[in-house]
């Protein structure tokens, strides 16, 4: 099957947009933007997202045992940006702030942001399941930022 066609489908389907963040057994903090986003059950509470083996934060991922994801806020498209791209300092690039439970970084202004212990990791293909047992939360009740067939949108 071709890929590009394939994923150019999948890519229809509209979803939100999110930056999830860990820190590698050296210290140094990693994230990525996805819209492989999902609420999994409210008891326990659990969320999960799909890093993919192409990611330079792939393995660190993988064996993280903590991590956030900050849901983007309408206005964050630059974020989504220097997660999706950006090759120095992301860090240094967004606002953050230091997560209550975790310590882990979640973006300053998201529309929401869940802090997690992971719960369970499934290989799944060229990417990865990873579960998280969220610990704490943060909702702004702000519109999030979406995506769809390559763009980025907004409802409000």
């Amino acid at each position: 099957m071709d890929p590009k066609p394939l994923r150019n489908a999948y890519g229809r389907f509209m979803t939100g947009v999110v930056v999830a963040i860990t820190e590698a057994s050296d210290g140094r903090r990693v994230g990525f933007t996805a819209n492989s986003f999902a609420s999994v059950s409210l008891d326990p509470p659990l969320i999960s997202i799909c890093p993919g083996q192409f990611l330079s934060s792939y393995e660190e991922f993988k064996a993280c045992d903590r991590f956030t994801v900050s849901i983007l806020a309408a206005d964050q498209q630059e974020v989504a940006e220097v997660f999706a791209g950006y090759k120095g300092d992301r860090f240094a690039k967004v606002d953050w702030l230091a997560g209550e439970k975790t310590g882990l970084p979640t973006i300053t202004g998201a529309a929401a942001s869940f802090e997690c212990d992971r719960h369970d990791v499934i290989t799944a293909g060229d990417h990865i399941i990873l579960i998280g047992k969220v610990l704490g939360f943060q909702d702004a009740e702000k519109p999030g930022l979406g995506y769809n067939a390559g763009q980025f949108f907004t409802l409000s």
